[in-house]
């Protein structure tokens, strides 16, 4: 487990905001740390991979409106081999094993109720082994993978400066 300092976990919230906010912005906000300290933070967390940086998609603004959790129960000794199936169709943004009634817990994106539909009945059910699924429609999102921080993180997020005497290295 790697130990990340306070700085570190400022660059990751700031990130977090702005994927493509420059090294500059981030020591510019940050105060006392130069853009070439946190270019050379940036390198370490990407290569040691606490973090990647890449292009997150909008749903909604692409046509894909429409959220639900889709809860898929499985024949025993199939659940892997039916979720690793689940993985490979676009329309599902997650995949995760599940315990208790549930097997598998998905998440859907389509683009109206009627593809939700056929997508659940034409392609979950019939996948071999694929025994009832069962689909919540998620109307409001309040949080997401895409804004997630690791609980310390909100520890060490980014508190309003009054003097650069705040920043310890």
């Amino acid at each position: 487990m790697e130990r990340l300092d306070q700085i570190d976990w400022e660059i990751i919230t700031l990130l977090n905001e702005d994927g493509r906010m420059p090294s500059a912005e981030i020591a510019r906000r940050l105060g006392d740390v130069s853009a070439r300290t946190i270019t050379y933070r940036i390198e370490a967390l990407t290569t040691k991979g606490i973090i990647s940086i890449r292009a997150v998609v909008n749903p909604e603004t692409v046509g894909y409106g429409v959220l639900a959790d889709v809860f898929i129960e499985v024949e025993p000794g199939r659940v892997r081999e039916v979720a690793e199936s689940v993985a490979e169709f676009s329309q599902v943004s997650s995949v995760a094993c599940a315990t208790g009634e549930t097997d598998i817990s998905i998440s859907v994106r389509a683009r109206n109720i009627e593809e939700l539909f056929n997508f659940t009945t034409e392609k979950l059910g019939k996948i071999p082994g694929v025994r009832r699924t069962q689909s919540y429609l998620l109307p409001l999102k309040i949080k997401d993978l895409d804004t997630w921080l690791f609980p310390d993180a909100l520890d060490a997020a980014p508190m309003p400066r009054s003097d650069k005497s705040a920043v310890h290295s």
